[in-house]
């Protein structure tokens, strides 16, 4: 301790007897000056618990009811029938006035952005991130309903994003929403909120491990029973909601592929150098496209219809593009796209994605990060060659969620994820632990704030965000609650 009474060392800061996560964010927790306090399971413990896995089932029905709402709205802009049934938007027979829709689509989020709420833009996770930092894991309760209508007008009308996002974002809402009705503290309510958004990812993929990780690392920062076990069971639940509800395939099916050979194994581990260049190549762009729409003299409001611009004008000479494309990663995955095929999606689904997420519109970024990482391995492999006798196919599945890790700086869930995704019999841990750490070293070296955290490390409005503060250590850090 020093003269101040306040602790010498960030390890000191812990506000539990439990394992810190984030060592950054342990001046958050200094500043908060929280005591230091049990994680022993009790009863409250358990009734959070019991309330978790009721917002996992709660998750789960509002992931169904979003691509639901995606599916009606893309017919009815793209094909002008009302209809549930999930369709791409690339069959469309619009012609040039394909163009048009992403722009009425934008033009109604960013309607509901200025009146609504302004925290509908971007795709969800640096929000719930920040309200966990600065507000006490509190968000507004019209983000419950807003969030999953605007990403879905937004997808729906052909933007580039995937609804991975913004269901992990309003699972988060109905969670701190859940917390704030009844009577509990504010960790019990950061906990609720992030069993609600991992209860999203859940029911989104399937992948319960991956998604109590991405909580872990992105909203609670710590690890200790009191806060793992509801995240987990809310997990599960959701997890088994979508087996009940879509089966148990997996979202991205692919072949059985051969354990890699030691030559194969290098050639991972210089992949997963060049996916760390990409990753840092791609979050400069979109931090410059960011910085350009901030520029315009012209209100908020409009960016996102002139970021459909784009979308739309990119849209019409490559369809693909369009919507949410998870059938583009899945035809990567099984070799179906030649190498320049490959080449073109890549190329044009990064100019339609980074444009419209710079212009602040409502989507997520982890299906387009996953078919453009699936891209740039699928194009360095030439298609479909073979390392050896280790199938090419297997480059596309590590590197899209290598992309993935890379801007979103989580280590753990990269790992887990692949785990949670595949079949067992496509499993390729030596592989995967490769590119996992040349691609973060690679990574990390040159950008320092993530795609995910990128409101909160640049912060909005000109004003220097917590993060930047906490990182330079000649400032006082902020009295910010964090337990």
């Amino acid at each position: 301790m020093n003269t101040n009474g306040h602790p010498e060392h960030p390890s000191e800061s812990a506000t539990t007897d439990g394992l810190t996560i984030s060592p950054s964010l342990d001046l958050v927790a200094q500043a908060a000056q929280v005591p230091a306090e049990a994680s022993l399971v009790d009863g409250r413990m358990i009734l959070i618990t019991a309330i978790a896995s009721g917002l996992g089932l709660l998750a789960a029905l509002a992931s169904v009811v979003l691509v639901r709402l995606i599916a009606l709205i893309t017919n009815v802009s793209f094909y002008q029938r009302f209809s549930l049934d999930t369709i791409a938007p690339a069959g469309n027979h619009l012609g040039p006035w394909v163009v048009v829709v992403p722009v009425v689509g934008a033009l109604i989020v960013g309607f509901m952005a200025r009146y609504g709420s302004k925290a509908i833009r971007g795709h969800g996770i640096p929000e719930a991130m920040e309200q966990v930092l600065s507000n006490e894991s509190r968000i507004p309760a019209r983000l419950t309903f807003l969030k999953p209508l605007s990403a879905a007008i937004s997808i729906g009308t052909g933007g580039p994003f995937g609804a991975e996002g913004p269901i992990i974002a309003t699972g988060g809402a109905l969670g701190s929403l859940i917390g704030q009705v009844l009577s509990v503290s504010t960790v019990e309510r950061k906990t609720l909120l992030a069993a609600g958004a991992a209860a999203g990812m859940a029911a989104t993929f399937g992948s319960p491990i991956s998604a109590v990780l991405l909580a872990v690392e992105l909203l609670l920062f710590e690890y200790r029973a009191r806060s793992i076990i509801p995240v987990a069971l809310a997990s599960v639940v959701a997890a088994g909601m979508r087996i009940a509800l879509d089966g148990s395939q997996p979202v991205f099916g692919m072949s059985v592929l051969a354990a890699p050979t030691l030559s194969g194994l290098a050639c991972y581990a210089l992949l997963g150098c060049l996916m760390g260049l990409a990753s840092a190549a791609v979050t400069r762009l979109v931090y410059a496209i960011e910085d350009g729409f901030e520029r315009l003299p012209i209100h908020w409001m409009w960016w996102p219809a002139i970021g459909a611009l784009a979308v739309g004008g990119v849209g019409y000479f490559c369809p693909d593009t369009l919507g949410v494309g998870y059938y583009n990663i899945t035809a990567m995955l099984s070799g179906k796209l030649a190498a320049g095929a490959v080449l073109f999606l890549c190329l044009m689904k990064l100019l339609s994605w980074s444009v419209s997420l710079g212009s602040g519109t409502s989507g997520g970024t982890l299906a387009p990060l996953f078919t453009i990482g699936g891209g740039i391995a699928g194009v360095v492999d030439l298609g479909r060659i073979r390392v050896r006798d280790h199938a090419a196919a297997s480059e596309p599945v590590a590197a899209f969620g290598r992309l993935f890790n890379r801007l979103c700086c989580v280590v753990l869930v990269d790992a887990a994820f692949d785990h949670d995704r595949e079949d067992r019999a496509s499993r390729r841990s030596p592989s995967n632990g490769l590119y996992c750490r040349y691609a973060r070293s690679d990574s990390g070296s040159r950008h320092r704030v993530a795609v995910p955290s990128q409101p909160i490390g640049r912060g909005y409005g000109g004003k220097r965000p917590p993060l930047d503060r906490i990182r330079g250590r000649r400032q006082q850090p902020p009295r910010l609650p964090c337990a």
